[in-house]
């Protein structure tokens, strides 16, 4: 059996482990078993069962009210023990940062090995070989996975499911939870509202200096609102206070892969590189022609932000 760690959001599967579920069942089906999920938190029993649309048959689910906050020592636990219980040799989960956290620490319980940053499916062929990319996207390796359990990571964004009518079983699991394991406890979750998440989103609108200030970023805003696309700003915005610091992309801050990154009056530098390379299409709007972003853009528009972003808004209206 191939287990899948999944995320909750808002009582219902966040996109990534809906990937990395799809993962997982192609991984069953190379492997001539089955895919379960495993899903931790509050969660509607009919979100669950959506697992199946993308390869689970059945979900397991811990809704301990102990468990409703995201604590990456209690759902490590959980996960070991399920691996335990079900004898799964093959864990997938979406690669996050909460999700290294726990996949890391159930590894350590487990003895297993883990892999991060998968971008295909294993190849089978003499042993167990993945694929991972490296070096902040800019290489990948092949990388044969030898433990007894194996726990793999996977990048999002690199699987494109296939969605079926199918629909998983869901069942309630009461793993054992001890005391310690909560010795740190979460007094407060202040989320984002009314936006849209930017580690799981599809589109992305970012701004950096080149927008001049806080006050000049409704262009901005109004394309990301056309597009139906999440924002984001480089990490001189985030520093000078223009944007809340959970917008703030690249190596020290969020790092996305959405299927389209606009950035807008941000020159390129390689640690905001290394926080969007793995965007399907870069396009870049800049109005100096040799600003390095312009090196790994797919299109690239010289000119000035204020002018080009109000056009893009206007065409992507018309074009609905």
């Amino acid at each position: 059996m191939i287990l899948i760690f999944t995320e909750i959001a808002d009582g219902a599967i966040k996109k990534s482990s809906l990937e990395a579920i799809y993962y997982g069942s192609k991984v069953a089906e190379m492997m001539g078993t089955t895919a379960t999920a495993l899903a931790i938190g509050s969660a509607d029993a009919a979100e669950l069962a959506k697992a199946g649309n993308y390869g689970a048959t059945k979900v397991l689910h811990a809704a301990d009210a102990k468990l409703a906050n995201p604590n990456s020592m209690a759902y490590a636990s959980v996960l070991a023990e399920t691996v335990k219980n079900t004898g799964a040799k093959v864990v997938v989960a979406a690669k996050s940062s909460f999700a290294d956290a726990v996949t890391a620490r159930a590894a350590g319980a487990l003895k297993a090995a883990v892999v991060g940053n998968v971008t295909e499916l294993p190849n089978l062929s003499n042993g167990f070989q993945v694929k991972v990319s490296i070096f902040t996207g800019k290489a990948f390796a092949d990388v044969n996975v030898n433990g007894d359990v194996k726990i793999l990571a996977i990048k999002k964004n690199v699987v494109a499911p296939v969605e079926s009518s199918d629909s998983a079983s869901v069942e309630s699991i009461s793993p054992i939870l001890a005391d310690n394991l909560f010795a740190a406890k979460v007094t407060e979750t202040i989320k984002a509202t009314g936006t849209i998440s930017l580690p799981e989103a599809d589109l992305v609108v970012s701004g950096g200096r080149g927008m001049k200030g806080p006050e000049h970023w409704q262009p901005l805003l109004d394309l990301a609102d056309a597009l139906g696309a999440a924002t984001a700003c480089s990490k001189p915005v985030s520093d000078l206070d223009w944007r809340p610091h959970h917008e703030h992309v690249g190596q020290t801050g969020v790092k996305v892969s959405p299927n389209l990154y606009i950035a807008c009056g941000i020159s390129g530098a390689i640690q905001h590189l290394a926080g969007v390379n793995s965007s399907k299409v870069l396009v870049v709007i800049n109005k100096d022609p040799e600003a390095p972003f312009f090196k790994a853009a797919d299109y690239g528009i010289v000119g000035d932000v204020f002018e080009v972003l109000p056009k893009l808004t206007k065409a992507v209206l018309a074009s609905k």
